[in-house]
């Protein structure tokens, strides 16, 4: 008796299930940020509005500017960090006190963000950061930095060190040791670096708030802003186009890196 049809049956219907489960929050988002008045006991909304989107892209709510200035953050923070990251750790990777230098590195990551974020605030206060665009930025690279050190501190290995010492033997200097051996061979552990400090700086609330103190309104403070306000339409939109980049960005993981890989 052949089962393997059967099996492969179940296996789609489950997957076509669990499609489902996943898209249902965002399709719910979408369409209670298109809904007017939707009001229990009514199932599907009684009126559909482009109200809340047309006020976005005129930008009388201020949710587009907040997406603007949460888009430059996040990809400012995920670009330095990543370079940073990556430069810092293969110096780590071969200092004689390597072990004391990953230990430092893990070190924002003992305190939850708030505590964190009220350890240091005096010290932006007191260099006249906070409440601007550089002081978030720069607090968000407190914890991205260490981060991306953590994430490559495994990409470093005496093969490695072998060819850099070839390329130095050969003539080239650090830029050549960069272009021709370390990107490429790093090229998709700095993507997926990239991926994570974006969605690390993306979502990013308690740092932001404490140090930006309200200032800085990125689309998370809005999504926040909104339900304590109980404006469900607007909180939906604000946590659609929030949720919008990361689906984005798992998509192109997806369909460009980890097939490339495969």
């Amino acid at each position: 008796m052949n089962t393997t049809k059967p099996k492969s049956q179940t296996k789609q219907i489950l997957a076509y299930l669990l499609a489902i489960v996943l898209v249902f929050p965002v399709g719910y988002l979408l369409l209670l940020s298109l809904s007017k008045g939707w009001v229990f006991p009514h199932v599907p909304p009684p009126e559909l509005s482009f109200l809340h989107w047309s006020q976005l892209i005129n930008g009388s709510s201020g949710l587009l500017t907040s997406l603007v200035l949460s888009l430059v953050i996040s990809f400012s923070v995920a670009t330095l960090a990543t370079l940073g990251g990556f430069i810092t750790s293969r110096h780590i990777a071969y200092h004689p006190r390597r072990r004391l230098w990953m230990l430092l590195s893990y070190f924002p990551f003992l305190l939850s963000p708030v505590i964190y974020a009220a350890l240091i605030y005096f010290y932006f206060v007191r260099y006249n950061a906070s409440g601007h665009l550089g002081g978030v930025i720069l607090a968000q690279l407190l914890i991205t930095y260490p981060y991306a050190i953590i994430l490559f501190s495994g990409f470093w290995n005496k093969r490695l060190e072998h060819m850099q010492q070839l390329v130095t033997t050969l003539g080239g200097n650090t830029r050549h040791i960069y272009r021709r051996v370390l990107i490429p061979m790093a090229r998709g552990l700095l993507l997926v670096c990239f991926f994570q400090t974006f969605l690390i700086s993306w979502f990013e609330y308690g740092l932001t708030t404490i140090i930006g103190v309200g200032k800085v309104q990125t689309l998370t403070l809005k999504v926040f802003q909104y339900i304590n306000e109980a404006n469900f339409y607007q909180a939906a939109l604000s946590s659609f186009l929030l949720i919008l980049p990361p689906l984005l960005l798992l998509y192109f993981n997806k369909r460009y890196i980890y097939r490339k890989h495969l």
